[in-house]
């Protein structure tokens, strides 16, 4: 199916190892499955309500109550399957993919490697962000990006190279790329394409609320890049969303807000207004070509005090939008340790920070910043969650958040702040867990280890990284 989405105008973590050495998402509901990063609602019956649908003064304690999470009543973790994955009673899981091999239409099994499969191009290595689109058939596709470092990358390990780093990448194609999975409505994957190529360490991104794909560069001049996930082709360079180590965005389209983390340890948060011609009222789609990026500054008692409550926020536009903002940084604005993953939800924006291990919850009506975990001060059982990376948020309030590193799991945050884990990987410790999206019947969740592959005897281990896919049982 060929469409055209574009405007006619124009860890201290695993990671870090790789880096050197080289020199990186629909919501789900009971009525409503299919939904963008950030919590728009494009395709589903029942849309997500957004800011403008609450109820005035009502706030994020208050939300939290009303929904219950779709996985509040999970068991346990059972032991590991013949893929090397623990999650409850009833759910199961496939393999979709696995780097440098040709996709099947049944799924990998744990075989020796097939020779033959779909599509023109091995899977790429070190999956990363990922986000699914509906198919017209009842089908879907689902979207990946590929971590690879590039030169830029290294000014991500030593900030101080950041300026020759990026003058070497100026001249040095990236190595990363954007792959994609489509799927018939039983679940049989019928193709494989790229929709972006020759870009550098792309970790996450965001399916847009008119189903496009923003992938980000993850260095310190990154940029984001708008792809049409329903044909192969390349991207579009989006300059007006700044230029730093990208990780995340997030949509809130009803205030036509993009909001978006930074994974660097002096990172900072960021939000994108867009011109009125931009996003003009009444428009489905934005055009991404003209707008104020502005980044946050805690007001109040200070950040640390968004520990003990919510303290107001203030947002001012950044120093030249157009230049790369490490090297222009505000002094009055606050630095957040190792953006990762983000969510827009029902007025609030979730974010995730790896270097303190914390979820952070920017409630848009009121303008105020509070922590809803930190790893520090977590008490058990509610102290499961470590390595924070990427961010799910389902339309029943359930935060999942995976692990880059940590025990391997997804762990959801209920609304009533309990943790549960959802899934766990065994037998590749060396990989993190990213790419979380549901298709649109919320029947099958993927997911990523970016550093898994085969181990040769059958079985599964550290590798270049795979592509899973969860069935969830009918019950849920």
């Amino acid at each position: 199916m060929s469409r055209s989405f574009f405007p006619e105008a124009n860890r201290w973590k695993r990671r870090d190892v790789l880096r050197t050495l080289f020199f990186t998402a629909g919501a789900v509901g009971s009525a409503s499955w299919l939904v963008g990063c950030g919590g728009s609602d494009s395709t589903a019956a029942a849309p997500t309500p957004g800011i403008g649908d609450m109820p005035d003064g009502e706030e994020l304690p208050e939300i939290a109550d009303e929904l219950l999470g779709r996985f509040a009543d999970i068991g346990p973790l059972q032991d590991a399957d013949i893929h090397g994955v623990r999650s409850p009673q009833g759910f199961a899981t496939r393999i979709v993919a696995i780097n440098s091999e040709l996709p099947q239409p049944e799924g990998m099994d744990a075989s020796a490697p097939q020779t033959g499969g779909i599509g023109n191009r091995p899977w790429h290595i070190f999956p990363d962000g990922g986000g699914v689109v509906p198919r017209e058939n009842g089908g879907w596709i689902y979207i990946s990006n590929s971590e690879v470092p590039g030169a830029g990358t290294l000014g991500f390990t030593f900030p101080e190279l950041a300026g020759l780093s990026t003058a070497i990448e100026e001249f040095t194609p990236g190595l990363a790329q954007v792959g994609t999975l489509v799927f018939d409505p039983d679940g049989t994957i019928v193709d494989s394409y790229t929709i972006l190529s020759g870009t550098t360490f792309n970790c996450a991104g965001c399916v847009t609320p008119w189903n496009t794909w923003l992938s980000c560069e993850e260095f310190p001049n990154g940029q984001v890049w708008e792809c049409d996930p329903y044909q192969p082709g390349e991207g579009l360079a989006r300059p007006t969303l700044g230029f730093f180590s990208h990780e995340a965005i997030a949509i809130d389209p009803d205030e036509r807000m993009l909001y978006l983390t930074e994974d660097m340890p002096d990172g900072r948060f960021y939000r994108w207004i867009p011109d009125p011609s931009d996003w003009p009222e009444g428009s489905d789609r934005a055009a991404l070509q003209s707008g104020r990026l502005q980044v946050l500054a805690v007001r109040g008692e200070g950040v640390d005090a968004a520990l003990d409550g919510p303290q107001a926020i203030e947002w001012l536009d950044v120093r030249n939008p157009h230049e790369p903002q490490h090297e222009n940084r505000l002094p009055a604005s606050t630095v957040f340790d190792g953006g990762e993953g983000v969510w827009f939800f029902k007025g609030v924006v979730y974010f995730a920070t790896k270097g303190d291990d914390r979820i952070w919850a920017v409630d848009t009506l009121s303008q105020t910043i509070e922590v809803i975990y930190d790893r520090a001060t977590a008490v058990a059982p509610n102290n499961i969650l470590s390595g924070v990376d990427n961010l799910f948020v389902t339309s029943q309030g359930d935060i999942l958040v995976a692990e880059d590193g940590g025990d391997m799991q997804v762990v959801v945050i209920l609304p009533d702040g309990t943790l549960k884990p959802l899934l766990q990987v065994v037998g590749q410790d060396a990989s993190e867990i990213a790419g979380i999206a549901f298709s649109p019947d919320g029947r099958r969740m993927y997911f990523t280890s970016d550093r898994g592959g085969r181990n040769g005897a059958g079985g599964f281990t550290n590798g270049l990284g795979m592509v899973y896919e969860l069935i969830l049982p009918n019950t849920l």
